[in-house]
Order: C-alpha cells, then structure tokens, then sequence
C-alpha cells in the first residue's frame, strides 16, 4: 500500500508536516486530512477526518498530537479503527503483527522526531501475522458492532 492519510491537531503540526516530507521522498502518495497551520483545532475532528479516508479510501493513516493520547482515542472511537499509540519500534511492529492496527497515533512533545521517523518505517514495514491473531482481532471489531 503506497497511500497514507496523515492528520495532526496544532500540537502535532511540525511532525505531520516532517513524516509528510520523508513519505513523500519514499515514493508514498499522502492525503494530508490537515491540519495545515499552528492554529489551535480539536483533535477528535482530526481524527474523525483520517479515520474516515481510512475506512473509504483503504489506506492507513498516521495522526499526531502532543502526546498521542488524544488523538488515539478518539480515532478508536471510529468504527473500523484500530489505532495504536506507539512510543517506539516494538511497539509499532507488533501493533501491526498482532493487532492488524490501521492508524498509527505518535506524540510530537514525547518523543524526538528520529524516533517517530523509525517508528513510522517499522510500522509501515511490518505486516499482520494472522493466526491465532486474526481470532483476536474478530473478536476486537466484533465489540463495536462489526
């Protein structure tokens, strides 16, 4: 998948606006779901926007505020959204290995943004290992309705 939606609130604005950047240099088309400057937005509305492309577009999405928390539970609130807040590599790999997330959530004010750039490569590289996982994750959609 060589599409990614990315989305911030103000907190999370120079990171989106450098991950956008080494994406782009990476050969990844972006769908940039805002924000666009420092101004303050609320971030469900962020996240609302991203977790929508996802489900539509079937892409996955990158969203960033201050510490990710936010950002990350109000993505998870989205039907079809599995959003995981990762503060770092291992975190990411099995995120995707054994949890099938969609959305990557990453904290702009906790970590160094070397960190967040590996984080989003490990993320990106690693794919789910279904299995006895994919019973895991049935059951995870499965409590929001699906």
């Amino acid at each position: 998948m060589n599409r990614i939606v990315i989305g911030c609130d103000h907190g999370g604005f120079e990171y989106k606006e450098m991950i956008k950047e080494y994406l782009l240099e990476k050969d990844y088309e972006i769908i940039d779901a805002g924000c666009y400057d420092k101004s303050s937005v609320d971030y469900p509305d962020v996240a609302l926007k991203v977790a929508n492309t996802v489900n539509e577009e079937n892409v996955r999405g990158i969203i960033i505020c201050g510490t990710g928390i936010g950002i990350s539970i109000s993505a998870n609130k989205c039907h079809g959204i599995r959003a995981a807040l990762c503060l770092n590599e291992y975190m990411a790999k099995m995120a995707r290995n054994h949890n099938d997330s969609n959305v990557l959530a990453l904290g702009q004010r906790v970590m160094g943004i070397g960190l967040a750039l590996s984080i989003v490569d490990t993320w990106l590289e690693a794919t789910f290992d279904g299995g006895r996982h994919e019973n895991r994750v049935h059951k995870m959609m499965k409590m929001e309705g699906e």
